[in-house]
């Protein structure tokens, strides 16, 4: 009989499975084969213009190839730093949010909304995912900001959870509902307004036929979450998240067996200011053109004002947005890291060579292969400029004549930009609110991928059959 072999405490047994890096280590290496382009890559530049609202665009007719600026070692080591700079505004807007709902939390008025909501929800709970995801894709094609999926993720995850849900359902709420309305673009200032003024199309023209792709895509999305929601409350060990939400089971998943929770006197009033401060949000959004720096102001006061009317004592609201700070550290470096990608490509003057590169390639395409080729060109350089207004302020100059020289319609031609555009807003780990959002949910981005990858791919096929249309008919709104 043969001696048992023994096996060294170093040997393992089963290969390990490959698994996605750390998003530092990812976002690291896609800065540092950016910087490696800056050497392959040939440089080149065009011209800056006034663009709308007085924001800098391009003149499409004044590319030039410039002498090669590859990026040295230290100008790669400050990529880093400098993008934490340049996204500042985002980076603030995401630490003043976490200490902003960490001082909601502890006035309990919102586990008390989300008990009452939820309780209202009970016996038909599946049917709040599609009536929250149609009321926030509502907002965001209207004003435009899919950045306010991070207000909505800390309340809708003790909501889903005490229904049986889990973080990715709560999360896939905010996320894909913001970025449906976003893409979408009924009423967008950033994107659909600029575009067509840049394009020269009456402003929001072509409104029917995206109120059609509105309505469509936010139903696809509606029953996707739906269905993955129903798997998960049925099987709960199906869940993405289900290592991770242990601890908030533990916290909402037997909230609606206890008593109804009771609000005082100063909480109501305190709930009761809510209502006001986001239609102050709301109006400066779309009156006075706001953005992060005035939103993280509002931010600051909400919490402030609505902490101090419930009863929290100066010092108790202090240590809240501190705690709250801390909470969201993490997404808060993402957004910077991410930032340094474009700095990187700006740097080794190679952005506008990558821009005009892919747009040349439309050129060149069959004219039924047009307008999908400018939704994957768009797509593409989504990676590397993910701001919406920012992409439709360097590329809408270049692909708005390109479409009457290929046969495309400049309607067509922004419809393109938005599918290309906005879909991969929360695909693309180089999206700094995205990433920022992942964070605040606790949800990592490779969860994330697998979750979202297949309605994505579903959506690209719904743009192309919009496109198609669009070409065939001759679209202009």
């Amino acid at each position: 009989m043969e001696p048992e072999k023994k096996v060294s405490p170093t040997t393992t047994t089963k290969k390990s499975k490959w698994t996605i890096p750390h998003i530092y280590v990812l976002l690291f290496m896609i800065s540092g084969l950016s910087a490696i382009l800056t050497y392959i890559i040939p440089a080149g530049s065009f011209e800056r213009v006034d663009g709308p609202n007085g924001r800098e665009s391009i003149d499409p007719n004044s590319f030039t190839e410039i002498e090669a600026s590859p990026l040295s070692f230290m100008d790669f080591m400050l990529a880093i730093p400098r993008g934490m700079s340049d996204a500042s505004e985002i980076i603030f807007f995401t630490f003043i949010i976490g200490g902003m709902f960490m001082v909601l939390r502890r006035t309990e008025i919102i586990e008390i909304g989300v008990d009452r909501l939820a309780r209202k929800f009970k016996k038909q709970s599946i049917l709040i995912i599609p009536v929250l995801i149609t009321v926030f894709a509502a907002v965001a094609t209207t004003i435009g900001t899919p950045e306010l999926a991070l207000v909505y993720i800390p309340v809708l995850i003790p909501l889903c959870v005490s229904l049986g849900y889990d973080s990715m359902t709560a999360t896939a709420i905010a996320l894909i509902s913001t970025v449906l309305g976003f893409t979408a673009g009924v009423m967008n200032p950033g994107t659909v307004g600029i575009s067509q003024q840049i394009a020269g199309l009456e402003t929001y023209s072509g409104f029917g036929l995206r109120v059609l792709v509105l309505i469509i895509i936010v139903g696809i999305g509606s029953m996707y979450v739906m269905r993955y929601a129903r798997r998960v409350k049925k099987r709960p060990k199906d869940s993405f998240t289900f290592d991770e939400d242990e601890q908030k089971r533990l916290t909402y998943k037997d909230a609606l067996k206890q008593p109804a929770k009771q609000m005082n006197q100063r909480q109501f009033i305190a709930m009761a200011t809510l209502p006001i401060f986001f239609a102050i949000l709301i109006f400066g959004v779309t009156q006075l053109g706001w953005f992060m720096l005035e939103m993280s102001g509002l931010f600051i006061f909400m919490g402030i004002i609505v902490g101090f009317i419930a009863g929290l004592s100066l010092t108790k609201i202090c240590e809240a947005f501190t705690e709250g700070f801390r909470e969201v550290l993490m997404g808060a470096i993402i957004i910077g890291i991410a930032r340094s990608v474009a700095i990187v490509l700006e740097d080794g003057q190679i952005m506008d060579s990558i821009v005009y590169g892919l747009g040349s390639v439309v050129g060149h395409l069959p004219s039924t292969l047009s307008a999908i080729g400018m939704m994957v060109v768009q797509l593409v350089i989504n990676f590397f400029i993910p701001s919406g207004s920012g992409q439709a302020l360097v590329t809408m100059p270049i692909m708005a004549p390109l479409s009457d020289l290929v046969g495309v319609t400049r309607q067509t031609a922004i419809l393109a930009f938005q599918f290309g555009d906005g879909f991969a807003n929360i695909l693309f780990p180089t999206s700094g609110y995205f990433m920022a959002a992942l964070v605040v949910a606790g949800v990592s981005w490779s969860k994330w991928i697998k979750f979202f990858l297949p309605l994505f791919l579903i959506y690209m096929g719904v743009g192309t059959v919009f496109l198609i249309y669009a070409q065939v008919t001759g679209w202009t709104g």
